[in-house]
């Protein structure tokens, strides 16, 4: 798998949105959020599915006028903690975000993915990574069912986008200012 195509597949996502300046598309989610996740221990492992679920809180400051923001997650449950932060930028020439994580467990940053909110304000973002050393795509959906509650899912397909394996799911809920 070659970066090109993480590439096309983020060409096929973005290509039925019409053109939108987008560089504030995440202004809704600035602040402090109660932050429940549930993480697939095993993924693109072909055993059944053992989840891990985590408690905490994300922060989400602006940056730069708000065209790059940060997250600091804190979570933790009966497996542990997970604590990190994304960096997302604002690229106006291509009109796409990049999400960039980094995880305080080991201070290395994943390969980041690329893309953008549609008209109805679904993000949506692809790249491509390794697991374990094998090459996969990362596709990161953002959904917000309520003004107060946001939806983050990420899959992972290990067969070039024919199938996608979720991974991680995290429900946030705004804290009240």
């Amino acid at each position: 798998m070659t970066f090109s195509l993480a590439t096309a597949l983020v060409a096929l996502a973005l290509a039925a949105a019409p053109v939108r300046d987008g560089q504030h598309d995440f202004d809704w989610e600035i602040g402090t959020w109660t932050t429940n996740v549930r993480v697939l221990q095993n993924p693109v492992s072909g055993e059944a599915p053992k989840w891990a679920e985590y408690r905490g809180t994300s922060v989400i400051k602006p940056l730069m006028d708000a065209r790059a923001n940060f997250v600091e997650l804190s979570v933790e449950g009966p497996a542990g903690k997970i604590e990190g932060g994304s960096l997302r930028l604002f690229n106006p020439r291509a009109r796409q975000w990049s999400l960039n994580f980094a995880s305080l467990r080991n201070g290395l940053l994943t390969a980041p993915v690329f893309g953008g909110f549609d008209a109805n304000g679904e993000g949506r973002f692809v790249g491509a990574d390794t697991l374990e050393g094998k090459a996969i795509l990362v596709r990161f959906v953002i959904t917000r069912p309520t003004k107060t509650t946001a939806r983050f899912e990420q899959a992972y397909s290990a067969d070039g986008g024919a199938t996608w394996e979720t991974n991680w799911i995290a429900t946030d809920d705004r804290v009240a200012p």
